[in-house]
């Protein structure tokens, strides 16, 4: 029998996306189980949700919580041995949890796969500013990212303080702790771009934010980060700019309330 997997997925009026998602999931390689935590949306998610749940193993709860805190919630009622992080945004590959289960099974206690931008084709050509710690990658994000479950237990889980960044707060940790790390560029997921400008730019904000959340927790991480990625071509495009300038001002702005 094939290794059972727990999906988490933490959401908030996803009414528009989500049954994208959990159509895409249906077609998934079993066995697994979807962990749904609803963060009290005000829209019409939660019928969409409770519409798939005599399709496929599905547990829902609803309770209010941040991100991190509502994936906290999913590992802790899910009931197998790996869990499978995504968003209510995103669509998975046809092939997605078969390829996480065959990384998964080849030994290694967390898995990243391949996230692809769409939507607005100016906001998907940026790359993630990358950010190396013990060699790899630690940017990694949890719309695309698998955890054997003791690990995650004994790291604590994901820190309920961070406002994002909060996956590359585990991944560090989990990589400080010896944890073995792959990367499975066949595991692809679609992640949908923000659909206008102004959030955009407010996603950068937070984006900054998160990583002074970073260093307040870690410490100096300068020495981390590629200068020659974070001012590649594609980066000094207007967008590029835009986004770190409203990075840096979010960065700056945690620093000054800290």
């Amino acid at each position: 029998m094939k290794r059972p997997l727990s999906v988490v997925i933490t959401v908030r009026n996803e009414e528009k996306h989500i049954g994208e998602l959990l159509e895409s999931l249906s077609v998934q390689e079993r066995p697994f189980e979807v962990v749904i935590v609803d963060a009290e949306s005000t829209d019409r998610t939660v019928d969409v949700i409770k519409g798939y749940m005599e399709r496929m193993d599905l547990k829902l709860i609803v309770r209010r919580s941040s991100r991190g805190g509502g994936r906290n919630i999913g590992v802790e009622n899910s009931k197998y041995d790996y869990v499978v992080f995504t968003d209510g945004d995103i669509i998975v590959s046809d092939r997605w949890l078969q390829e996480m289960r065959r990384s998964i099974d080849e030994g290694y206690d967390v898995v990243a796969g391949k996230t692809l931008q769409i939507g607005n084709e100016k906001f998907a050509a940026l790359d993630r500013v990358e950010l190396i710690y013990y060699g790899f990658d630690a940017t990694f994000p949890s719309c695309n990212l698998a955890y054997r479950k003791d690990l995650f237990m004994k790291l604590g889980g994901f820190d309920e303080s961070f406002i994002t960044a909060e996956d590359i707060d585990l991944n560090m940790r989990a990589l400080a702790s010896g944890a073995k790390f792959h990367y499975n560029e066949n595991a692809v997921v679609y992640h949908r771009t923000r659909e206008d400008f102004i959030s955009f730019l407010k996603q950068a904000f937070w984006n900054g934010y998160g990583r002074k959340q970073l260093t307040r927790k870690h410490g100096n991480l300068w020495r981390h980060y590629s200068l020659r990625n974070m001012f590649s071509r594609d980066k000094i495009s207007f967008y590029g700019l835009a986004r770190l300038g409203f990075a840096f001002i979010g960065y700056t702005y945690a620093k000054v309330i800290e």
